[in-house]
Order: structure tokens, then sequence, then C-alpha cells
């Protein structure tokens, strides 16, 4: 029974960096769109395919703001950052009670 609650606690620990991560990769690519990239730069165009697809299907249900402002990526970190705090915390704690 304890392998269980070791499972979910890695389950929830992984989840927790993969989330940090893809945050991070969405601030840098809001952070690069500031100003006029290179689209043929590796980087760029990693941001770009990292995080293009989630912004993407999030445009298409939010509408625009006036004056082009996207905040989308303001909408997605949040999105994140709920998901690090209820679905972890929650993996976590069932990794508790299953192994106590």
């Amino acid at each position: 029974m304890f392998a269980i609650g070791y499972f979910f606690a890695a389950l929830a620990q992984i989840i927790d960096i993969v989330l940090y991560a893809y945050m991070l990769v969405v601030i840098a690519r809001a952070l690069i769109s500031w100003v006029n990239p290179d689209p043929y730069n590796p980087i760029v165009r990693f941001l770009y395919n990292a995080t293009e697809p989630v912004l993407y299907r999030m445009r298409s249900m939010i509408p625009s703001f006036g004056g082009g402002l996207d905040f989308t990526p303001m909408i997605l970190i949040l999105v994140i950052y709920f998901l690090r705090s209820f679905l972890v915390s929650t993996l976590a704690r069932l990794a508790y009670t299953i192994g106590t």
C-alpha cells in the first residue's frame, strides 16, 4: 500500500515541475513578444512552438480586448498556478492519506 502512496507523491512532484517549467516558457514567450525577435532563432521558434497551440485555443475562447492587448499568456499563467495549487496539493494529500 505504501508503494501507491509513493507513486502519487512522485507524480505530484513531476506534475509540479512540468507545470512550473511550462509557466517559465510562457513568461519567456510573453517577454519575447515585447521586442521584435528574429523568427528564425531556434530559441524563439521553440518558445512559439511550445506555447502557440495552447495560446491559440485560449484566444479562440477569450474575446480580444481593445488596443490589441493579448491577455492570454497572463490567463494561462493563472491557470497553471491554479493547477499547481489545486492538482498538486490534492495528489500530495492523497499520497499522504494512502501512505499512512
